[in-house]
């Protein structure tokens, strides 16, 4: 019989972003964030009110592997994106 092996599945990670709209050029900031899989070794970047682009600084590193694969603003203020790791 021949054996069957389980296809990894990729890591996701879900971020919802927003800006303060009373200070012009504030910085986006983390409002949540949702994990399918792992996002170590940046999972302490991931927390609500932290620094997207910290986050980002982190998850975007060539060693940790992830990508942006969709990015979306929903607002003037606020949006979302979507990371991949492949496994």
């Amino acid at each position: 019989m021949a054996q069957v092996n389980a296809v990894p599945s990729p890591d996701l990670v879900l971020i919802y972003w927003s800006r303060n709209p009373l200070v012009s050029g504030s910085a986006r900031r983390i409002v949540s964030a949702r994990v399918i899989g792992s996002s170590e070794p940046c999972r302490r970047n991931l927390r609500e009110g932290r620094l997207l682009s910290t986050a980002l600084a982190c998850l975007l590193d060539h060693d940790v592997g992830f990508e942006i694969v969709f990015s979306k603003r929903t607002t003037s203020i606020s949006g979302y994106l979507l990371l991949q790791r492949h496994p």
